[in-house]
């Protein structure tokens, strides 16, 4: 069962990635035009040279673009799999469309909504090389801290169960890792490097993209990997019951 929900899982990714690239070269690859526009522009205006193109504009926004968001697509569409198989009938009675569902919601809040809310996407021109690695860890730093905070939301909202009931287990729980990121997000170190002359208007086209090609692959990811695993688990009775038989 589970290599057949991970073959599902790989092909739900690669159409996803499909859909996505299809949504980068129309809204995304433009303002990431705008910013090489703008590089190019400033460092005429101060007399450096420009630096030798070692793989074209038009490779990076076809081929590169289509290979990187494919790949990486299908290789989320395969641990989203794996993840489903383990959580599905263990943490609760849901159907496989709900728990798929539910699951890549709480997956793109935790890997993609909670770390750009602190260290936001940028078009290539923005920030200075000097400072990329620094900027790299503390992204992945508030990733690995989003994923914990939610392992242990999840755990809470077991626990506070059956006192309280499913709803305000939630809610408790949810409310809990609200407030943990918020303080952890706090004593993060902020980073801006936009330069003052960067057009506003191309920074946020740019992030909205961004963002958007998340929530195609995740969206593609909870509903059409939901109903297929719907259909490989059709007739199969769930391992977990949030109410013991009498």
């Amino acid at each position: 069962m589970t290599r057949d929900l991970l073959i599902r899982g790989m092909i739900v990714g690669v159409i996803a990635g499909l859909l996505a690239f299809g949504f980068a070269r129309v809204f995304g690859e433009p303002q990431v035009d705008h910013a090489i526009a703008f590089e190019e522009k400033m460092s005429q205006a101060a007399g450096a040279a420009a630096e030798p193109e070692l793989v074209t504009r038009a490779t990076q926004a076809g081929i590169g673009l289509f290979t990187g968001i494919v790949v990486y697509s299908a290789a989320l569409g395969g641990l989203f799999s794996l993840v489903f198989a383990f959580v599905h009938g263990r943490v609760s009675s849901l159907s496989p469309r709900s728990t798929a569902a539910l699951l890549a919601l709480a997956g793109f809040v935790a890997i993609v909504l909670v770390p750009c809310i602190k260290y936001p996407m940028n078009p290539p021109a923005v920030g200075s090389p000097d400072t990329i690695g620094a900027r790299t860890e503390l992204f992945f730093v508030m990733l690995v801290v989003s994923l914990g905070a939610l392992a242990a939301a999840v755990g809470l909202a077991k626990r506070l169960y059956a006192q309280h009931g499913a709803w305000n287990a939630t809610l408790m729980a949810g409310a809990a890792y609200v407030v943990f990121i918020a303080l952890v997000q706090y004593s993060l170190p902020a980073i801006n490097e936009v330069p003052e002359q960067f057009s506003p208007t191309v920074l946020w086209n740019f992030r909205v993209a961004s963002l958007g090609i998340h929530v195609i692959v995740w969206t593609t990811l909870g509903l059409l990997f939901g109903a297929l695993a719907e259909r490989v688990l059709a007739g199969q009775r769930p391992r977990y019951r949030l109410h013991a038989a009498r």
